[in-house]
């Protein structure tokens, strides 16, 4: 049986009771709900929820579960010509979400910013004949294993001949980002940059539901593997966290007033 935790959204194989707890949310960059851990069974999650799409470009569209679940991110499909992405991932797997990324051409991979995300990446792996890809320093939050996992090691990996993927640690030691060489660039990013709600930049956190930030020197680290990439558009983690022109230098700026104010 596989059921997810209503907090996080991350799935776990059982064979007839739910867990005790929720690793996942034991880590202090998440929480356990002052009303306890909660539980949901895939099956009626699926018969409960359906998920939203929204195209924000020709060859790019995000996906969301609605009603709201858990942390409430969206992931993405990239269109490519090497075959499609998924950029992190949602809990929600219904039947047309099934129809709609087949008619789209299917999954060549999956790739997940940060462990927050994992959900059910299992079941997209298998439903779509597509290989997962995470970073190897965070994997001892894989609370299901699967045959279809890859961990990747070093800073970067190559997806695609314009797709890569970026380690950036910060939220994560494996906090990763995704960029895109496609007309001016495209960086998707998860929650490891968060885009501010004025979208005219981002910050940095270590938990950001419990508002632990990061030091100094991890924001300079992670700002500077960013020097040099070109991106002018940014999608973050939730509906409306989007930077549409000078993503590049508002990341940078963003890093130089963050450390400022920690000195």
């Amino acid at each position: 049986m596989i059921t997810l935790c209503k907090a996080c959204g991350t799935s776990y194989e059982t064979a007839d009771a739910h867990p005790q707890r929720c690793q996942i949310c034991l880590d202090e960059r998440q929480y356990v709900p002052v009303t306890g851990q909660q539980w949901i069974d895939f099956d009626t999650l699926v018969a409960s929820h359906t998920n939203k799409w929204k195209q924000h470009q020709e060859n790019l569209f995000s996906i969301r579960t609605v009603p709201d679940f858990a942390i409430n991110q969206r992931a993405f499909i990239l269109r490519t010509a090497q075959g499609n992405i998924l950029w992190d991932c949602i809990a929600t797997l219904d039947d047309a979400t099934k129809t709609l990324v087949n008619s789209l051409g299917g999954l060549k991979a999956i790739a997940i910013s940060h462990p927050h995300y994992y959900t059910t990446m299992q079941q997209w792996a298998d439903q779509f004949d597509a290989e997962i890809y995470l970073h190897a320093r965070d994997r001892q939050w894989i609370m299901r294993d699967s045959p279809r996992i890859t961990l990747w090691q070093g800073d970067s990996l190559a997806l695609t001949t314009d797709v890569n993927l970026l380690r950036l640690g910060g939220h994560f030691a494996g906090g990763s980002v995704l960029h895109w060489a496609t007309g001016d660039g495209i960086l998707l990013c998860g929650d490891i940059l968060q885009v501010t709600p004025g979208a005219n930049g981002v910050s940095f956190m270590w938990s950001y539901p419990n508002m632990l930030p990061l030091p100094a020197a991890t924001v300079s680290d992670m700002v500077h593997r960013l020097n040099g990439v070109s991106f002018n558009t940014l999608y973050g983690a939730f509906e409306g966290k989007d930077i549409m022109a000078n993503a590049d230098w508002l990341v940078q700026r963003s890093g130089e007033k963050y450390i400022a104010c920690l000195d």
